[in-house]
C-alpha cells in the first residue's frame, strides 16, 4: 500500500463519523380543541368508508386501546372503520375547494354500480403507526379497496396527501414520543389474533368538525351487486 492509499484509509472512519445523525422522528402531539380555521364555521364533514363495528373487530380495537391508554388522546370514541375517500363539507353552493355539491356523491354512487362488486373478506392485521396515530393494517388480498378507492377519487373527491395505506385507526396520540419507542410498545401489546371479516357494502358517513374523535354517523349505505 503505498502512502497515499495508507492516508486515505486512515481517515476513512474520520469521514464516516462526521457524517450528520439523522434526526429522531416523534409521534405528533394531537390536541383537543375546536379546529375553527379549518371547518370555518361549516358543522360536519362527510367521507366514503367501511365500517366495522362489530363482534370481530371492536374487541381488538378495545383491548389496544386500554393497553396503550398513557398514549392516547382521551375522548376518541370514534367506531372502526376504514376510509376509502374524502367528500369534505357539503354545500348547496360550493365556495371553499374542501366544499362539494350533491352531484359529487351522485357521480360517485354510479360509478361504484358500474364496478359490480360482490361482497369481499379484508383481514385486520397487527398494529403500526403513522406519527399521528396507531393503527391495525389491513389486507386486501383481492384488490378491491384500491379499485372502490380509484372510483370514488375519480369523480372529484378530496384525496389527502401522501401516499394511501387502508387501515383502521386506534386513537390519536397524546404527546410528542421518540416514534421507535412507540413502535416496541405496540409489539409488546397483547391482542386477538387477525381476523378476517366481510365486506358486503360500503357507507356514506359524516361527524361533527369541531369534535376530534367524536363519533361517525351514516348518511347512507351502498349494498355490494351480491348482497341485493
Amino acid at each position: 500500500m503505498n502512502h497515499e492509499s495508507r492516508a486515505s484509509a486512515a481517515n476513512a472512519p474520520a469521514a464516516r463519523s462526521a457524517q450528520p445523525a439523522l434526526p429522531e422522528v416523534f409521534t405528533v402531539r394531537n390536541v383537543r380543541r375546536d379546529f375553527v380555521e379549518w371547518h370555518l364555521g361549516r358543522p360536519a364533514y362527510v367521507l366514503w368508508a367501511l365500517d366495522f363495528d362489530t363482534a370481530t373487530v371492536l374487541p381488538r380495537m378495545q383491548a389496544a386501546q386500554a393497553q396503550l391508554a398513557d398514549l392516547l388522546l382521551d375522548g376518541y370514541c370514534r367506531q372502526p372503520h376504514i376510509t376509502l375517500s374524502l367528500c369534505g363539507f357539503p354545500s348547496d353552493s360550493p365556495v371553499h375547494a374542501d366544499d362539494f355539491g350533491p352531484e359529487l356523491i351522485q357521480a360517485q354512487v354510479q360509478a361504484m354500480q358500474q364496478l359490480h362488486l360482490a361482497p369481499f373478506e379484508i383481514e385486520i392485521g397487527d398494529l403500526d403507526t403513522f406519527t399521528s396515530v396507531p393503527y391495525f393494517t389491513v389486507h386486501d388480498a383481492s384488490g378491491q379497496l384500491a379499485a372502490l378507492r380509484a372510483c370514488l377519487t375519480a369523480k372529484g373527491a378530496q384525496v389527502a396527501s401522501g401516499d394511501y395505506v387502508p387501515h383502521i385507526t386506534v386513537g390519536l396520540y397524546a404527546d410528542a414520543r421518540p416514534l421507535a419507542t412507540v413502535q416496541a410498545r405496540l409489539r409488546r401489546c397483547v391482542l386477538p389474533e387477525p381476523v378476517r371479516v366481510p365486506v358486503r357494502g360500503i357507507s356514506l358517513l359524516t361527524y361533527q368538525a369541531a369534535d376530534i374523535g367524536g363519533v361517525l354517523s351514516r348518511l347512507a349505505s351502498y349494498p355490494f351487486d351480491g348482497d341485493r
